[in-house]
Formats: C-alpha cells, structure tokens, sequence
C-alpha cells in the first residue's frame, strides 16, 4: 500500500479529519485531527482509527502502524511553540 491509499481508508471513516500518513509498503504512520476525538482516552481513539483499516490488518497488507490522535484543539496547542 502506499499513504495515499491509506489516508483514503482512514478518512473515510471520520467525517471531519483532516489526516497525514508518511510510510510505505506495509508500515505506516497515521496522524488524524478529529472532533469526533473529543471526551476520548486516547486508546479509544486510536480503537476508532483501527476500524478504519482493520481490514488490512488482519490480511497482513499493513504489518505495523504508529497512530497519533488530536482533537482540534490539542492539534492547535501541539503547533505553538514551546517558550518556556
């Protein structure tokens, strides 16, 4: 699989994402920026992006994915920078 083709499965599961994908082959890194995220510990939201590509999980078409979630207002706060 490529990001592309990824990106495609885990967007079509949220309404609102806006979602990154970096990798190749059958490893992936998934970002997704969700406010269907919101009240969520965040094994559950990481559960709700799994659905999305759990079919090719299971077919062993992706082999390991890192999963990063945000609701919007986590995202916001994760692009400032840090001036402590």
């Amino acid at each position: 699989m490529n990001p592309e083709e990824v990106k495609a499965l885990v967007q079509a599961g949220f309404e609102d994402a806006d979602v990154a994908v970096e990798g190749g082959g059958d490893r992936f890194q998934i970002r997704v920026v969700s406010t269907a995220f919101e009240g969520m510990m965040p094994v559950k939201k990481q559960q709700l992006v799994y659905a999305t590509i759990n079919e090719q999980i299971k077919s062993n078409t992706i082999h390991a994915v890192q999963i990063i979630t945000f609701t919007p207002a986590e995202w916001e706060q994760a692009q400032r920078p840090n001036l402590s």
